[in-house]
């Protein structure tokens, strides 16, 4: 048994300490954090703009937005990557983070347009007419009557697809960014050790979910105590 971890620690230190590899990994925790960030806010605002196409009434943008959510909903992720990066942003001098993010902004879009625009159908036909007969036109409700309370209804969601969405920039390797699977990749390349890199990428991963799970949580714990206020 004590031979077990005699290897073992040599295995960690080969792994992660030696030439200071434990940075890669550092360095790559930044770079999920960055883009994931970037792309969750992107995601949002391209999400609100297509939930309000999809549910006009004017036919072009109606079209529009089922469209954007189809195209993008019936494609893989990476796929839609490599096409930003490599074709779309060929000829564009900037940093690789932020195009990864604008990738993943837009793949995210698609899926919060779809939780928004629930969200947003969620509430009573009733807040809309209470709100036009206040005076407030249709551009007015919706932004503060129907939206705010809209947000209510969907933050769990919108919090879901931002955890979704730190998971699946995992991909973004493919482009040349060192983030935590790369760096993970890596050190595995390096010294040709699987279980080491692969279990402690796993565990960065899962700190990192729980994390975020625990803030949310306490934040939409805040938001139905000031509800039932």
């Amino acid at each position: 048994m004590s031979a077990w971890f005699t290897d073992l620690a040599e295995t960690f230190k080969r792994c992660f300490i030696v030439e200071d590899r434990y940075m890669l990994l550092v360095n790559g925790i930044g770079v999920t954090i960055k883009v994931s960030i970037l792309a969750a806010i992107l995601g949002i605002i391209i999400g609100f703009f297509i939930a309000i196409c999809n549910l006009s009434k004017k036919k072009p943008l109606n079209i529009l937005g089922k469209v954007y959510t189809d195209v993008i909903r019936g494609t893989p992720s990476v796929t839609q990557l490599m096409i930003i990066y490599f074709v779309i942003f060929a000829t564009v001098r900037w940093s690789k983070w932020i195009i990864a993010a604008i990738a993943f902004g837009i793949n995210s879009g698609a899926y919060v347009s779809e939780i928004i625009r629930a969200g947003i159908l969620s509430i009573d036909r009733g807040q809309t007419e209470a709100g036009r007969s206040l005076g407030l036109d249709a551009k007015q409700t919706m932004m503060k009557i129907v939206v705010p309370q809209a947000v209510k209804n969907i933050f769990p969601a919108l919090c879901n697809e931002f955890i979704t969405l730190v998971k699946e920039t995992a991909i973004v390797g493919y482009v040349g960014l060192v983030d935590i699977q790369k760096a993970g990749d890596f050190i595995k390349s390096n010294t040709y050790e699987a279980f080491m890199p692969l279990i402690g990428t796993a565990i960065i991963y899962f700190v990192l979910i729980k994390i975020l799970t625990v803030v949310f949580a306490k934040y939409e714990e805040h938001l139905r105590k000031s509800e039932i206020r």
